[in-house]
């Protein structure tokens, strides 16, 4: 069992107790997000810190509403 830390622009996203360590260019998912290690870095024996860039996550554009509707 390892320690794992994920990293993303210096700010932990998200720390697991796991026995496979993730791969580099594996693709990963984190709290609903997508992403790609970068890189893995062993501190100690069963510590790990897991470099990953998420993607960004879009917020939706709201519609320009038709001005040609008449309202109710």
């Amino acid at each position: 069992m390892a320690i794992v830390h994920f990293i993303e622009e210096g700010s932990i996203v998200l720390t697991q107790l796991l026995t496979n360590i993730p791969n580099i260019d594996e693709t990963i998912k984190i709290k609903g997000r997508k992403g790609k290690v970068l890189s893995i870095k062993e501190v100690e024996e069963n510590h790990f810190h897991v470099l990953v860039s998420l993607d960004k996550h879009l917020k939706n554009q709201i519609i320009e509403k038709d001005p040609k509707k008449k309202k109710r």
